[in-house]
């Protein structure tokens, strides 16, 4: 009654959603990297799911220093911009799917991932800046995102945060929850799982500032080819590779974990599928002092 028909792939750096609030797309600094999108959004128009899974990372918004919970999934019935600062970005209020939320949330601690329940969030850029970049800008007060979306926020903030082995194996457990679903309605439901954050980039310290570009554009074409040996890297070749704000990364691993092609025969699962299409992938440097990754897979 429910599939993953897509994954999306992208950074969600907090000058992009700055740089559209202030309507700056179009300057000379800006305009390679929205141009980026053009594609994605007119892919998005064609291809509008019923729901989003949208794998984040919260930057001490809903969540602080008392409390992190590694993995949080988010079974509100909507949730806020958050005002990081400086005010909410001026984007619509997010509405969620609290049934799929719940059952994703029985589903994946059954199969031993344990997650925390988050029945009220405040979300961030780490959210909206990909729902902005994918479905263009939206009227604030009387505009809607296309499609419910469901918060799942990873720690990558807070030492430990999980391993790329782990994410990877939670996409695979995802995926099975959202097969399993029945909706109400008796509708099967067009699921879209997106990963997001990175790519390279530091804040802070000695290496502030640190892009590579190489790892990155690896990083994309492993994930289309050998996610699975992506998995198996370790933290250290993140932070030592892609700087400190690099470990964003293993949540895409979330996102490339729940695509068909990824069976796990210790959960009795058939033969792999196909290996997914690629629709678009996009790479640009800087934005702000950040490298920016985008890419879109599709189910065959």
């Amino acid at each position: 009654m429910a599939k993953i028909t897509a994954s999306v792939f992208t950074s969600h750096v907090p000058a992009i959603g700055a740089a559209m609030d202030l309507h700056k797309d179009h300057e000379p600094y800006w305009q390679p990297l929205f141009a980026g999108y053009e594609k994605s959004k007119e892919w998005m128009k064609a291809n509008k799911p019923d729901v989003i899974i949208l794998v984040f990372n919260d930057h001490a918004t809903a969540f602080d220093l008392s409390m992190i919970p590694t993995f949080a999934i988010g079974c509100a019935d909507s949730y806020t911009p958050a005002d990081e600062g400086w005010g909410p970005r001026p984007v619509p209020r997010v509405q969620g799917h609290a049934a799929l939320s719940a059952h994703i949330a029985q589903s994946v601690i059954q199969q031993d991932f344990d997650l925390t329940v988050v029945n009220h969030m405040d979300v961030d850029h780490g959210l909206t800046v990909p729902l902005s970049l994918m479905c263009g800008e939206q009227d604030p007060v009387n505009g809607a995102w296309p499609c419910p979306v469901i918060p799942f926020a990873v720690n990558v903030v807070q030492y430990p945060a999980p391993s790329g082995q782990r994410c990877l194996n939670l996409g695979k457990a995802i995926r099975r929850a959202v097969e399993s679903y029945e909706d109400a309605s008796g509708k099967e439901l067009n699921v879209q799982i997106w990963g997001t954050g990175g790519m390279s980039h530091q804040l802070q310290g000695p290496r502030a500032g640190l892009i590579n570009l190489d790892f990155d554009k690896q990083f994309i074409e492993r994930m289309v080819t050998d996610p699975e040996g992506l998995a198996k890297m370790p933290h250290v070749d993140y932070i030592r590779e892609a700087g400190s704000e690099g470990i964003e990364l293993v949540m895409w691993l979330i996102a490339r974990g729940a695509m068909s092609d990824l069976r796990d025969s210790a959960q009795g699962e058939a033969t792999a599928g196909k290996a997914p299409k690629e629709i678009h992938r996009f790479h640009h440097v800087p934005a702000s002092n950040t490298s920016v990754g985008h890419l879109i897979l599709e189910n065959s």
